[in-house]
C-alpha cells in the first residue's frame, strides 16, 4: 500500500510504499489485548506489602485468661481479627510479569500498526528534525492537527527534536526499537518518519 509523505510544515514530500504484511493486516482485539496486558503487567512494580501476624508490633502475652470471661478465647493481639493485627494472606512484593511468545508480541505490533493505517490515523513524514525550540514545533504540530501523537523515528531520535517535543503535552517520541503496542494504541495519531518505516520493517520481517 502507498501513503503520501509530508514534511512538518505540511508540504508534500512524495510517497512511500508500506508493506502489506505490517500495515495491511486485519486487527484482532484479542491479540492486542494479550500484548497490552503483558506489557502493563511487566511494568507493574509489585512492591505492595502488608505486615503479617509475625511482623506487627505487639506483645505475645496472652491478652486474658482462657476460661471464665464469657468471651471467645484469644491468645494474642496480633491475630487478624483484632484492629491493627496482622493481615492474613495480604499482598507481598512479587513480579506480575508473565510470559508471552515472541511471535504473538510481533503479531501484536503488526496489528497495532495495521489498526492505525486502517483508521486513517497513520502519517508518514520525511524526517523528524527541529531547531530545538518547543514553541516552533508546537505551532507546526497544531497546524497539522496532531493533539495526541506518537512519533517513531529510525535507529535514533534527533536530539534537538526530542528536546523540543519533551514539553509538548500529548506528544511522545520513540526510536524504532522502542515502538510498542501500548504506546501506539494510546495515542490518536501514529507518525512515522521514513527512517522509522524502514526500522520497523527491518525489525518485524
Amino acid at each position: 500500500m502507498k501513503l503520501d509523505v509530508i514534511k512538518l510544515d505540511g508540504s508534500a514530500a512524495g510517497e512511500v510504499e508500506l508493506d502489506e504484511a505490517l500495515f495491511g493486516l486485519e486487527p484482532r482485539a484479542d491479540i492486542l489485548h494479550r500484548v497490552v496486558r503483558w506489557q502493563r503487567n511487566k511494568a507493574q512494580a509489585g512492591t505492595h506489602k502488608v505486615k503479617t501476624r509475625s511482623e506487627v508490633s505487639y506483645s505475645t502475652k496472652k491478652i486474658y485468661r482462657q476460661k471464665g470471661t464469657g468471651g471467645a478465647r484469644h491468645g494474642s493481639r496480633k491475630a487478624p481479627i483484632f484492629r491493627k493485627g496482622g493481615i492474613y494472606k495480604g499482598p507481598t512484593p512479587r513480579s506480575h510479569a508473565h510470559d508471552l511468545p515472541k511471535k504473538v508480541r510481533a503479531l501484536g505490533l503488526k496489528m497495532a500498526l495495521s489498526a492505525k493505517a486502517k483508521s486513517g490515523s497513520l502519517v508518514v513524514i520525511d524526517d523528524a528534525v527541529s531547531e530545538g525550540k518547543t514553541k516552533a514545533l508546537a505551532a507546526q504540530l497544531k497546524n497539522l492537527g496532531w493533539k495526541r501523537a506518537l512519533i517513531i523515528d529510525g535507529a535514533s531520535v534527533n536530539e534537538s527534536f526530542a528536546l523540543a517535543a519533551a514539553n509538548i503535552d500529548g506528544v511522545d517520541v520513540l526510536p524504532g526499537m522502542g515502538a510498542n503496542v501500548y504506546d501506539i494504541l494510546k495515542r490518536d495519531t501514529l507518525v512515522l518518519t521514513k527512517a522509522g518505516v524502514e526500522a520497523l520493517e527491518a525489525r518485524l520481517k
